[in-house]
């Protein structure tokens, strides 16, 4: 089984985005605890990218990702 993932999405000063994808978020998340984490993030420059600075908040999404298995092979 493939846990859900957060995807957090970033301005940088060149016009660009940069994504930070975090595995199995915790069930109980609140959108408050993602923002502060993103803001965190920007405040001490944690990442240098290709496409400059962090400089705000894009989007902050929590992808489910399920499977529904509707068929099964006969065995021979």
């Amino acid at each position: 089984m493939v846990p859900n993932t957060q995807c957090n999405t970033f301005a940088t000063t060149l016009g660009n985005t940069f994504t930070l994808t975090l595995p199995a978020p915790r069930a109980d998340l609140t959108a408050a605890e993602a923002e502060a984490a993103m803001e965190l993030i920007i405040a001490k420059n944690m990442f240098l990218t290709t496409g400059g600075e962090l400089i705000g908040k894009r989007d902050i999404k929590i992808t489910d990702l399920t499977t529904t298995d509707l068929y099964d092979p006969p065995l021979y």
